[in-house]
């Protein structure tokens, strides 16, 4: 999904840059209330796992690899604010460290992997909860479906940033079709690396979760009582 240089021509690519500097600013305004002393630890290891899960590949079909785009898990796990600073600061990292994305795309591609898949993975994911029971088995779906759709969502985004600005000699019928097809498959292992991540926070700590607070109550751990003697 990272989109490199010179793939988007340059006024679309100023352009998108200047929606991602008004949406990540507007996001770190939000961020400050979503975060506090407790949560703000598991936003900087969101943001480390999305991060080190982005360098791996899986395969995907006819030769193609996906990776996981980390906006809904991040926006569930630490808020929709904080999940869109999180993913940010790993597109920066990755585009300045490891040339992964260019720069002049930076602001593109924090549009289709920050800003998108948490606006649609998050909002998915709460319109879900609504009607589904208040359980953790229901949090863990909601996080599967959400996670699915935001990233043929992000697909699509793409697809229409290239019908504006796209530089390749490539019809956008082949391109919605190339990137749609393998993103939908894509969002399958997304789908999955969210589920089970969301759920294994859920099992030790639901209080960490962002999105399921007010939902689920801390596990309790029971002790036995000790015998009491008769006389």
């Amino acid at each position: 999904m990272h989109v490199p240089d010179g793939f988007i021509d340059a006024p679309v690519s100023l352009a998108a840059g200047v929606v991602a500097v008004a949406g990540v600013g507007i996001a770190l305004r939000g961020a400050r209330r979503e975060l506090d002393d407790r949560t703000a630890p598991l936003a900087g290891l969101t943001a480390a796992f999305v991060f080190a899960a982005q360098m791996l590949n899986f395969p995907v079909a006819a030769g193609t690899s996906g990776h996981l785009l980390g906006g809904a898990l991040a926006a569930i796990l630490v808020g929709p604010y904080a999940g869109m600073v999180a993913v940010s600061v790993v597109l920066i990292l990755q585009a300045l460290l490891f040339a992964d994305g260019g720069l002049s795309a930076l602001g593109v591609n924090i549009i289709l992997m920050a800003l998108v898949t948490v606006v649609v993975g998050y909002g998915t994911f709460r319109l879900l909860l609504r009607v589904l029971p208040k359980t953790r088995a229901s949090v863990s779906g909601a996080a599967f479906v959400a996670a699915l759709l935001s990233v043929p969502a992000s697909a699509l985004a793409f697809t229409l940033i290239y019908a504006v600005g796209g530089t390749a000699d490539v019809s956008i019928g082949t391109v919605a079709a190339a990137m749609l097809g393998v993103h939908v498959l894509i969002g399958i292992g997304e789908a999955l690396i969210t589920a089970v991540t969301v759920s294994s926070v859920l099992a030790v700590r639901p209080d960490l979760v962002y999105g399921a607070r007010g939902l689920l109550k801390p596990a309790e751990l029971r002790t036995a009582r000790p015998a009491t003697s008769q006389v």
